[in-house]
């Protein structure tokens, strides 16, 4: 029961961490252009 007061409380801050890293990636734009990378391998030279 006492191992509860540990695990709780690091599950919520890693899934806080988590979810501040999606959030600071899609405000940096990772993924505005997730087509043009698929396109850009088919173009030629």
């Amino acid at each position: 029961m006492d191992i509860l007061f540990i695990l709780v409380p690091l599950s919520v801050v890693l899934a806080l961490l988590i979810l501040g890293g999606l959030a600071w990636a899609v405000w940096r734009g990772q993924f505005e252009s997730v087509d043009a990378e698929a396109e850009r391998i088919l173009e030629p030279d």
